[in-house]
């Protein structure tokens, strides 16, 4: 057993990563099982319709959100002030900012939003969600002080309290309301639970407004080509959705959202594992910098391609049987978008572990490339494989934009010296293994979600 858990114990750079991702896995893991839960609740409360018109008001609140990232967390984490209380009381100020005005964007967008979906409940839902937008800026900056250090117990604990609060805040009101008003309102009780939470629990100073002109020119400067990246990233993330939303009828969006939901859960987690660890992980131990460096991320990135490469496999393998046994009759489409889905998704987790190294090194604007490139890609093949062959071609769309787009993160972890060939190469096979048996497996529920008959 101490064999076990001695690489945990210390204070050592590896100590701090394998408990840091840990407790990512732990926290990520656990969120989702309160939203698995919460998922199979509320579908048998409320009607797929309503979880169309709920994806409607998440890809507004998030592209509001990704529109107007300016990197302060990542620039916390890298810079060499990250700690200096002025930086952090600046970067706090700049939050609180853009949350009121985010709120202030959604007032705005309501109605023409309503109209370019023609749901009119949109103009309700709109502005009750943006104030979860509000509450998210007020969020202390001790949480991207825990990022910056690795040190993530604490937070990962609070952080699944208030989902826990939101999740059952949630399911009372869809009993009471029947509404999708129930799903709106968990997601700002879930931002004022975590507020109240991590203001009180998290050890730290109290942040204070202050703009100091240093602090302020640095993230400006470090956050601008960030900004640029995430409103790109928002199309990669939440494009499908809001082009699918104007395509679908809602019945057949809120369905492809639970497939959606379950198929990118691999990645998404891989995804966080990334971003909350590589930043300080890429900065202390450049690949560059060492053979001995390179040989300790190759081990690192294969343990976490390995394990996003074998939840993506389960959910393509057994993507209509999961479905089948969580979801009742209505939802059984979702079970063959779920396997497209999954497999549309592995050159993204080949290359998760690739584009921090770039913003380790202060090179957002790498980052900012590679991430338009990709986003244009998904946006327009979405669209076109949609006009062409339906929701198949769509989806089948979005995985071939992500392996077009692949050169050029490659290009981009070779500048930092982070591209693993070998890694790559294994992978490559893996998946395309993965494609091959999925296919084969589940042909008859993907030819009748395209309406051809099974052969």
């Amino acid at each position: 057993m101490k064999r076990l858990t001695a690489p945990f114990i210390g204070g050592q750079l590896t100590a701090r990563i394998l408990r840091s991702a840990s407790w990512v896995m732990m926290g990520y893991g656990g969120a989702q099982a309160l939203r698995l839960a919460s998922n199979l609740i509320l579908t048998r409360l409320l009607f797929p319709e309503a979880f169309g018109l709920m994806t409607l008001v998440t890809v507004v609140t998030v592209g509001l959100m990704m529109f107007s990232d300016v990197g302060i967390g990542p620039s916390i984490s890298q810079s060499k002030r990250g700690d200096d209380p002025d930086f952090l009381n600046t970067a706090w100020t700049i939050q609180v900012m853009r949350g009121l005005a985010l709120w202030a964007v959604t007032l705005a967008l309501a109605v023409p939003m309503a109209r370019i979906y023609d749901e009119p409940a949109l103009a309700l839902y709109l502005p009750i969600a943006g104030i979860a937008l509000v509450i998210s800026g007020f969020f202390p900056t001790r949480i991207e002080t825990a990022h910056r250090h690795l040190v993530f117990g604490r937070l990962t604990a609070l952080d699944l309290a208030a989902q826990a609060i939101g999740v059952i805040g949630m399911i009372v009101l869809a009993v009471l309301t029947q509404s999708v008003i129930a799903l709106v309102l968990g997601s700002v009780l879930t931002a004022l639970a975590k507020l109240i939470l991590t203001s009180w629990l998290m050890p730290g100073a109290y942040n204070r407004f202050r703009l100091e002109p240093a602090a302020l020119h640095e993230q400006v400067h470090f956050g601008k080509w960030i900004f640029l990246s995430t409103a790109f990233t928002f199309l990669s993330v939440q494009g499908d959705k809001a082009i699918l939303g104007a395509l679908l009828d809602l019945r057949t969006l809120g369905i492809y959202n639970i497939g959606f939901f379950l198929a990118s859960f691999p990645v998404l987690l891989g995804g966080s594992v990334a971003q909350q660890l590589l930043i300080p992980v890429y900065r202390d131990r450049p690949p560059g910098e060492s053979a001995a460096n390179r040989a300790r991320l190759r081990r690192m990135r294969f343990v976490m391609t390995g394990g996003v490469f074998s939840l993506l496999a389960i959910m393509a393998l057994a993507g209509p049987w999961l479905v089948a046994l969580l979801y009742d009759p209505r939802y059984a489409p979702a079970g063959a978008m779920l396997v497209l889905i999954a497999l549309a998704f592995v050159p993204q987790a080949i290359g998760l572990t690739y584009d921090r190294a770039a913003l380790a090194a202060g090179n957002s604007r790498g980052v900012f490339v590679y991430s338009a490139l990709r986003a244009v890609l998904q946006v327009a093949m979405l669209y076109g494989g949609f006009q062409a062959f339906g929701l198949i071609g769509a989806l089948v769309a979005m995985g071939v934009a992500l392996l077009i787009a692949y050169p050029v993160l490659v290009r981009l972890a070779r500048r930092h010296q982070a591209w693993d060939a070998l890694h790559d190469a294994v992978f490559g096979l893996a998946g395309l293994a993965l494609v091959w048996g999925s296919l084969h497996l589940h042909w008859a529920e993907i030819a009748a979600l395209a309406g051809a008959p099974a052969p």
